[in-house]
């Protein structure tokens, strides 16, 4: 498996709403609104694009899928700071999954 990136851009919100239910039908974590992350293998890497395009049809947007190698995933670097109430301590920031 490999850690894989989706990020969108799609001017229609039937459409967008609709990309982020297919990623989260295999598994992937929303990062950002339009971003999705997770693992995924390449026969389902491709068959989430061939679902994706389908669903974008002739509408306009753009929909990118990165394939991350476990070394470059280990060294991402990610500031979270959750809202009060969410269960993470205010300010607290996530750790770099480089092993900072």
């Amino acid at each position: 498996m490999a850690h894989v990136l989706v990020v969108y851009d799609i001017p229609h919100d039937g459409t967008r709403t609709k990309v982020a239910s297919i990623c989260e039908d295999y598994g992937l974590d929303r990062v950002q609104y339009s971003a999705f992350a997770g693992e995924l293998q390449k026969v389902h890497q491709e068959e989430l694009m061939a679902k994706l395009r389908r669903r974008l049809g002739k509408l306009p947007g753009k929909i990118s899928l990165f394939a991350i190698c476990e070394r470059d995933w280990r060294a991402r670097i990610e500031i979270v700071r959750e809202a009060k109430g969410s269960g993470t301590a205010e300010g607290e920031e996530g750790a770099n999954a480089g092993g900072e």
